[in-house]
């Protein structure tokens, strides 16, 4: 996602001709979303990209279920 907001920054300010990337070549202002691509099909195709919702909602189950044991006051220790 870093990749297309500096795409998008770039593209911005060559459209503008606002700064030193007005004169750079549109390949360079254009390269962060072929990285932005290359990335995605990266993470795709290595599993990263399951593999972090796997973690998102494992931690999201793992934090519902330490909700609901202090809100039965089963937790050990607890006085």
């Amino acid at each position: 996602m870093y990749f297309v907001g500096l795409g998008l920054v770039f593209l911005t300010l060559k459209f503008l001709e606002i700064g030193p990337i007005a004169v750079w070549d549109w390949w360079v202002v254009l390269a962060p979303f072929a990285l932005a691509i290359a990335w995605w099909a990266w993470a795709d195709s290595t599993g990263y990209t399951k593999r972090k919702a796997m973690e998102a909602e494992n931690a999201k189950t793992k934090a519902r279920k330490e909700r609901n044991i202090d809100a039965m006051g089963m937790r050990r220790g607890k006085k």
